[in-house]
């Protein structure tokens, strides 16, 4: 990075970063159909509460507006999940007004990310991604994208800051670089850039109370685009993230003093699953991870985040403290062991549960069904057309049925085929114990 050396580099501005980078910052228009309750009471503000939920499903065309960056001359586009994902039909349209029909390849909506392919392109103009890890607070940067359909639209600012975690996204669930570059909607999927015309992240949402911009933007670091692109070309249609089988927690003030530490850091594990790969190197709960590749992680959004940008298959450097010992683990990237075998099993129509699926809970069922590390047993997969009737739901650990113990998949239908037409079904669910009786 260079500062203007004179007044006439001064007037020319980010125009040359602009004519390099803007050309590869494309418009996307996706068509999806979507459900909706039609009540005619839905706009009585007294039957409206009390009918809600209920009258007629009817579908609807939902159209949506946001941004995509190409990162290759053969038509390989990143956007954001919540711009293309569940879409039918998905156009995009170049700076130069070429237009495209597009095929998701993978997407993701934990990480708000979308790789697209656009259909028979050919020498396209791009952007190469940056090394995210050498961004630094303070770097001058642009926010090119089309807020509000007005068409592309650039606009300019610095990193404001980075690893911001917890705070992007409905869920403020990921892991952002913080950019005060104005950004509003319809800059979503759109290209963050260093004055080198560099991608260094996708922009993906805002801090606002208004709806518009108020200089809190974030975008995701590039590093994890390459990992969507780098499985979006080996085939996987959704992304494989490494599995950690831990929980932890960050450390904070009151916690540092209490393990003798001088500065709050890391992550300090409270539970690690038998067939995780962290217990395979030794670790153990009430170590502190501090730090994954050399790159310090102060929450466990970052620690997932370090894992996924080294990847499935690789080996990722896992800085271990413990009394006060600085330890470094190669610690394997995996994908949740399906074993032991999960036996998913659909209930018969002989049975009350018909349509019911249950499986045997292994460390890739808890991965795919957000279950506690700690869970065993039977969980219901789906709870299929019958049993939501009765107060199950698909996440629940079945325990027990007419007092009979559950531990296995095959012996779900067997204990129903016993209990014929009346009994009690008990479940675990969110640390709860409840019991749930059926007569047909």
């Amino acid at each position: 990075m260079q500062v203007p050396a004179s007044q006439a580099e001064i007037s020319i501005g980010f125009t040359p970063v602009v004519e390099q980078s803007a050309p590869a910052v494309v418009n996307i228009y996706a068509k999806r159909i979507v459900s909706e309750r039609v009540s005619p009471f839905m706009n009585d503000p007294f039957f409206g509460s009390i009918f809600r939920g209920q009258g007629q499903v009817r579908q609807r065309v939902s159209n949506s507006l946001g941004s995509g960056v190409i990162l290759s001359e053969d038509g390989i586009v990143v956007s954001n999940y919540h711009v293309v994902g569940d879409a039918t039909e998905i156009r995009v349209v170049l700076r130069d007004r070429r237009e495209f029909n597009a095929q998701v390849l993978l997407a993701d909506e934990e990480s708000d990310l979308a790789i697209l392919q656009l259909d028979e392109a050919e020498g396209l103009p791009h952007l190469d991604l940056r090394d995210s890890d050498d961004v630094s607070v303070g770097e001058l940067v642009l926010a090119i994208g089309n807020p509000f359909g007005v068409g592309q639209t650039v606009s300019s600012g610095i990193v404001s800051g980075l690893a911001r975690s917890g705070v992007g996204g409905e869920g403020g669930r990921g892991y952002f670089l913080q950019t005060d570059a104005p950004i509003n909607p319809g800059n979503s999927g759109g290209a963050l850039v260093d004055i080198n015309g560099h991608l260094i992240g996708v922009n993906t949402s805002i801090l606002t109370r208004s709806g518009g911009s108020n200089g809190i933007g974030f975008a995701i670091p590039a590093n994890l685009v390459a990992r969507f692109v780098e499985q979006a070309r080996a085939g996987e249609t959704s992304f494989q993230r490494p599995w950690a089988g831990v929980t932890g927690q960050a450390v904070d003030f009151d916690m540092a003093g209490g393990l003798g530490l001088s500065i709050p850091e890391g992550v300090i594990l409270s539970s690690i699953h038998s067939e995780s790969p962290f217990a395979a190197v030794g670790f153990e709960p009430g170590d502190i991870v501090v730090a994954v590749d050399e790159q310090p992680v102060n929450t466990p959004q970052e620690m997932i985040f370090r894992m996924s940008v080294a990847g499935i298959g690789q080996e990722a450097a896992v800085t271990r403290l413990r009394d006060g010992t600085r330890e470094t683990f190669e610690v394997a990237m995996i994908t949740p062991p399906d074993r032991p075998a999960r036996d998913e099993a659909t209930l018969s129509r002989r049975v009350v549960l018909a349509g019911m699926t249950v499986a045997n809970v292994n460390p890739a069922v808890i991965s795919e069904m957000g279950l506690p590390l700690d869970a065993t047993g039977v969980v219901i997969m789906d709870a299929g057309p019958i049993a939501p009737r009765l107060g199950l739901q698909t996440g629940d650990i079945l325990l027990g049925i007419n007092g009979t113990q559950i531990t296995q998949s095959t012996e779900v239908e067997e204990a129903l085929r016993d209990a014929a037409r009346s009994g009690v079904i008990e479940v675990l669910r969110a640390g709860r114990r409840m019991a749930f009786r059926f007569r047909v």
